[in-house]
């Protein structure tokens, strides 16, 4: 029973470590006024028939601060790659010079900030219904040790335990929003 409680508790950490980490990487999606390859994480283009990500299709680098330069493998891929920006709808107007695609991110209006933060708070919110909903399964899955023979004392500080874990990675995910907002609203 023992073990099998320890892999109970190693999951729920484990799987509320990767909302944490999915968080993160969903926040990186969100525009804080600087340039960051991230940004066309959701750009897919036509290749030959085939949906691509964008990153498959060439080098994304970020010269400065206020622009990203897209250098597809295959020249032939321009006009293609500047269409799959055009349809992410990403509010970003890709110029194409013949060899690079290059966009300048405008600077976000007070507006657009705000909204953003919005974004990035409902982002956050799913994520703690995902450890909410973490704990709740473990908190199933150690009742039913209870029912097959482990002690109840050892449930009980198991419970208490997925609640400790549930709210460290509750004020992480606060943490990483708390960061993510002060990015956003800087000038």
């Amino acid at each position: 029973m023992a073990d099998e409680l320890t892999l109970v508790m190693n999951t729920a950490h484990e799987d509320m470590e990767k909302a944490l980490h999915h968080l993160e990487h969903e926040l990186t999606k969100v525009r804080a006024g600087k340039a960051s390859p991230q940004m066309l994480d959701s750009v897919f283009v036509d290749y030959y028939g085939t949906s691509t990500p964008l990153s498959q299709i060439g080098t994304i680098n970020t010269p400065d601060a206020r622009t990203l330069v897209i250098q597809p493998w295959e020249k032939s891929m321009l006009g293609p790659i500047e269409k799959g920006i055009t349809y992410a709808n990403l509010g970003f107007n890709p110029q194409n010079d013949g060899t690079v695609i290059r966009i300048t991110v405008p600077p976000l209006t007070e507006e657009r900030r705000i909204a953003l933060v919005k974004q990035a708070k409902d982002t956050t919110e799913h994520g703690k219904i995902t450890i909410r909903s973490i704990r709740k399964d473990t908190n199933i899955a150690v009742k039913t040790l209870i029912k097959n023979g482990l002690p109840e004392d050892d449930g009980k500080r198991s419970e208490t335990k997925i609640q400790e874990m549930t709210d460290t990675y509750i004020a992480k995910l606060d943490e990483v929003l708390k960061h993510k907002e002060k990015e956003i609203m800087t000038v």
